[in-house]
């Protein structure tokens, strides 16, 4: 199973062709472009269940919600995808958009809720040495380059000394690990296998963050 040449054409063309005249004409190749993609996406899922727990695969549509936008193109020009994992136990979740020029991998939280945001940063704040050292691990430095990614405030939370240690992170609203993909990448056979390889580093990272949401400050369970 591999994402072929003709899809990844198909995208370059729809976002040098981003209107609807254009993509009714060329429909067709659409359909046979969203199979592929489907197809693929299924293959990374079922490896995914190999070693996750996965509930929900979630295909995003192509099709834009220009509503409240200034961007009024009504197409998406890649084809994305977001697998969950089962379970209030499991935090986390997975992520790939395919996009000529634009392939990115990504796992983590991208908004945590409120509490969750807190329950994060306390940790943080009380011992930031188990995260740095997922985050040094020789496979996510590989994949990740041993950041995490997001959204971040200007200064410390309220209720946060701006000079504690471990600021970067507790000043941090998402934490992503993201991956970028050259458009080779894309096409060669090895990008499921890079996929796959590329979630599994993620696990250390989710199995911390999973046992952080789940406990209180004294490691006591609040499920």
């Amino acid at each position: 199973m591999e994402f072929e040449k003709k899809t990844f054409q198909f995208l370059k063309n729809l976002e040098a062709n981003n209107n609807r005249d254009w993509f009714t004409e060329n429909k067709k190749l659409y359909d046979a472009s969203l199979s592929n993609a489907k197809d693929l996406f299924s293959k990374i899922h079922e490896n995914l269940e190999k070693h996750d727990d996965i509930g929900k695969q979630k295909v995003y549509r192509i099709y834009r919600d220009v509503r409240f936008s200034k961007d009024k193109t009504p197409y998406n020009s890649r084809f994305a995808v977001s697998f969950s994992r089962n379970g209030k136990e499991l935090r986390g979740g997975y992520f790939l958009q395919i996009k000529p020029g634009d392939t990115v991998l990504g796992g983590g939280f991208w908004q945590p809720e409120k509490e969750d945001l807190f329950r994060i940063r306390k940790e943080f704040e009380l011992d930031d040495s188990e995260i740095r050292e997922i985050l040094s691990e020789e496979k996510f430095v590989k994949y990740f380059n041993g950041n995490l990614e997001g959204d971040e405030l200007k200064t410390a939370p309220k209720g946060f000394d701006k000079e504690h240690k471990a600021i970067d992170l507790i000043k941090k609203k998402g934490f992503i690990a993201i991956r970028k993909f050259t458009d080779e990448e894309v096409l060669s056979n090895d990008f499921i296998k890079e996929i796959d390889n590329s979630f599994k580093a993620l696990r250390p990272y989710f199995n911390l963050m999973s046992d952080i949401l789940t406990t209180n400050l004294n490691g006591e369970s609040m499920l």
